[in-house]
């Protein structure tokens, strides 16, 4: 399938819009900033993504409609990134309170207009959601490698890498992303950051390791090592658990901190994503953006 479409406004920081249809913001560049078109004068106009140093952004601008609460926020970036989807992909299925709504419009989408995919399902939760909706599902065994993989994110910087973890389920969806082709995230935009760990980046552990692996990630790690759940401790799908890792905003280099955090024995998977995202369907209060990594292979 050809994943190289994409909705509306195309942007790719040369100052040209490329258009479908007659796009009424001026040419700029990217060198600084992206901004995206505010619709609602009321809001001001604030940058869409900070340019990394090696301006990896391309910018799409999709819907541009006003809307006023983050659920209709996410409803309308889950939704927009369907516009991904092709007939015949075999589709990874992410876990979040954004991607639920992906999962009902790709449910909507087979119903309605004789879509005919397959889903991975990276939960026990997205699993049965997409059973409800009538969604054929595999395993990420039987039917990789997948075409796409569409999953939400705690935290996204401009190199398009990721914190991901805070619904627990981090060790599926890397697994699957990893086996993806391309990975679209969902987000709001209170997860961009210019820099990642403001959210605690979640590690999943095996349950009797726990407490060796915090004393020796507190050695390394400036803020707290939480036990998810404290007293009652998150089960993750795969019975593990949880630790929550207070970095503030401090990592700059999550490849060499990942390395460094999975060599201590007991840690299963690291929240850290790296050079797997190649698009962020971003929801800000002025509509929803997409913005597709320079070089990345959805360009």
């Amino acid at each position: 399938p050809d994943l190289r479409l994409a909705p509306d406004h195309l942007h790719r920081g040369e100052g040209t819009f490329l258009s479908v249809v007659h796009c009424q913001q001026p040419s700029c560049s990217l060198t600084f900033t992206a901004r995206c078109t505010n619709m609602n004068p009321s809001v001001p106009n604030r940058p869409c993504f900070l340019a990394s140093k090696s301006e990896s952004i391309i910018h799409i601008l999709s819907h541009r409609r006003y809307m006023n609460t983050v659920e209709e926020l996410k409803r309308e970036a889950g939704k927009t990134a369907c516009s991904f989807v092709r007939d015949g992909m075999k589709i990874g299925l992410g876990t979040g309170s954004t991607i639920k709504y992906t999962v009902i419009e790709i449910g909507r989408m087979i119903s309605e207009e004789g879509l005919e995919v397959i889903g991975v399902p990276t939960s026990e939760a997205t699993k049965e959601l997409a059973e409800s909706l009538g969604i054929p599902l595999s395993t990420i065994e039987k039917a990789s490698p997948l075409d796409i993989t569409i999953d939400g994110a705690d935290e996204f910087d401009p190199d398009f890498q990721l914190i991901k973890g805070g619904g627990g389920a981090l060790t599926r969806e890397k697994r699957v992303a990893a086996k993806s082709e391309a990975m679209v995230v969902v987000a709001d935009d209170r997860k961009q950051v210019t820099t990642l760990g403001a959210f605690d980046l979640p590690l999943e552990v095996g349950k009797n390791d726990w407490q060796r692996v915090s004393a020796e990630l507190q050695e390394f790690c400036p803020g707290q090592v939480n036990l998810r759940g404290g007293n009652s401790p998150y089960v993750t799908d795969n019975d593990g658990y949880i630790l929550d890792c207070q970095f503030g905003s401090t990592i700059t280099d999550p490849a060499s901190l990942e390395n460094q955090i999975k060599s201590i024995e007991g840690v299963v998977e690291v929240g850290l994503f790296i050079d797997m995202c190649d698009a962020v369907v971003m929801a800000s209060p002025s509509g929803v953006s997409t913005l597709l990594k320079q070089g990345g292979r959805l360009d």
